[in-house]
């Protein structure tokens, strides 16, 4: 009997010891059960946390790409503000040139023309006077033939002087030079010089009766008038 108590003794210890051991081991598994739940946590945190670190990383870049693209927009606006405003500056110059231009050739054209008038005035002055001087010539070889006869006339010294007349007075017809009409015509003070008045029986009151000197026209203006007598 003492034999089966100690046995049932025994047995009742290894049942205990039986049960401690799982119940160790059942902590024991409890503790690597929780130590891998934690394990697994931390590993899905590290996880999550990368894809969050990358998601906050590419909104960064996109941010600093936005930036990054606004910054370049406003360097494209100031550069074509600067090369709009360096065209418009071209342009008014180009515009200041072109007028000035103009002005120089309009001023040019003033002054080519001006200059023309003031040779051709010139040219007329002095071709007057020639013409003046040439003209008291005219006078003596009209002179010298109205007092010659019909037979001194038909003298070869006679008949040169009238061959340099005719040949004076064909120069003066091809430059321009025309005798003005007198006997006959009315008194235009603008061609005529009355250095007397006369009766006349074959004019009326105001019509040249006499030419005392002949005058002359050149291209319309008048180098000399005619010196004549008017009927009263």
């Amino acid at each position: 009997m003492r034999i089966v108590a100690e046995k049932e003794k025994d047995m009742v210890n290894a049942e205990e010891e039986l049960k401690e051991t799982v119940s160790e081991q059942e902590e024991q598994a409890a503790v690597e059960a929780e130590a891998e739940k934690t394990l697994e946590d931390d590993m899905t945190q590290n996880q999550e946390e990368p894809a969050g670190a990358a998601e906050a990383a590419e909104e960064e870049k996109k941010s600093e790409d936005d930036k990054a693209g606004k910054e370049k927009e406003k360097k494209v606006f100031r550069k074509k503000s600067k090369e709009d405003k360096k065209t418009e500056a071209l342009n008014e110059r180009i515009s200041e040139l072109e007028d000035k231009v103009k002005r120089q050739l309009a001023e040019f054209e003033n002054f080519r023309n001006r200059t023309e008038k003031e040779k051709s005035a010139m040219f007329e002055v002095g071709a007057k006077s020639v013409i003046e001087k040439m003209l008291p010539i005219v006078d003596n070889f009209e002179r010298g033939l109205s007092g010659l006869s019909e037979e001194e006339k038909e003298a070869p010294f006679a008949s040169g002087m009238q061959m340099v007349y005719k040949q004076i007075l064909t120069e003066f017809d091809n430059l321009g030079v025309k005798p003005i009409e007198a006997v006959g015509k009315e008194f235009d003070p603008n061609l005529h010089n009355a250095v007397m008045q006369v009766e006349s029986e074959e004019y009326e009151s105001g019509i040249i009766a006499q030419e005392m000197m002949k005058g002359y026209t050149y291209r319309d203006g008048v180098v000399r008038h005619s010196m004549v007598a008017v009927v009263s």
